[in-house]
């Protein structure tokens, strides 16, 4: 049992640093189809800037999501532990 919950805990972040690395690949090919378009058409004034910082934050929060808060159980995690240990007791 304990290894099954093992094996579930290493595939969701697995899975979750798999759907980080396609977003951050996904930033950095719209990130350099944007400077393409802004360098081809009109150079005096470099608008990509904005949403790649944009879109950039938004990678940093997804990266800090899955490689520095991964460890620590969901709320919801934690609720259903909870429910769990009441219905243990119950039935003692």
């Amino acid at each position: 049992m304990e290894h099954q919950k093992a094996y579930q805990r290493a595939k969701k972040r697995a899975k979750a640093k798999f759907g980080f690395y396609i977003h951050l690949s996904v930033y950095i090919a719209v990130s350099i189809l944007l400077i393409v378009i802004n360098l081809s058409s009109y150079t005096q004034y470099l608008w990509f800037k904005w949403p790649l910082m944009g879109w950039g934050i938004g990678v940093f929060f997804h990266a800090l999501r899955v490689f520095v808060f991964s460890g620590r159980p969901s709320l919801t995690e934690k609720m259903i532990e909870k429910e769990m240990k009441r219905e243990a007791l119950k039935k003692k």
